[in-house]
């Protein structure tokens, strides 16, 4: 298996028998590159155009997963949870679903705009992640120490931080 990172919250997940992408953005919305994308399933953890931008994707037969619940495509596993997109202000800014996906053995979890802990239903539906991608970029989303307490309840193998600003940024970017 494969993980790209794609920038931003986007992923590419390849396995021998599956390719997701998690949460495609607007290039014009984040201020950096993304191309055109090909997958069998592409995951959108809430509808902001930085996490749902569909107008990348090449082909046209790819399954959409962008709510809760529990599905199985092409020998792999995804559940989709159900969490809260707060700001540090507790601004209520809708929800979001977090996907957990289990592709050939290995299990990871995509937070999404996660900006709240994380209830104890949620970690026990996390339990066994591999790899945890977690936004760690604050106003928006987790802030860093927050993230931290986050990956320390979940305990994965890899982390791969995700949602942060970095140069290529649109300077007015907001989520």
């Amino acid at each position: 298996m494969e993980i790209n990172y794609l920038g931003h919250s986007c992923f590419k997940v390849t396995g021998k028998k599956i390719s997701i992408l998690m949460d495609p953005f607007d290039q014009a919305k984040v201020g950096i590159k993304l191309g055109k994308q090909d997958a069998d399933v592409v995951t959108v953890s809430h509808a902001h155009a930085d996490h749902s931008n569909l107008k990348v994707m090449k082909n046209d037969g790819y399954l959409l997963l962008d709510s809760p619940g529990e599905y199985e495509i092409k020998d792999s596993e995804f559940i989709g949870i159900e969490a809260f997109h707060d700001d540090v202000n507790g601004d209520d800014r809708g929800k979001v679903t977090i996907f957990v996906v289990e592709v050939e053995g290995v299990r990871f979890a995509h937070l999404g705009d996660l900006a709240t802990e994380l209830t104890s239903d949620q970690l026990e539906r996390l339990d066994g992640v591999d790899v945890l991608m977690i936004p760690v970029g604050g106003v928006y989303t987790l802030d860093a120490k927050l993230a931290v307490k986050v990956i320390s309840q979940i305990e994965p193998k890899i982390v791969l931080p995700m949602h942060f600003k970095v140069s290529e940024s649109a300077d007015d970017f907001k989520d």
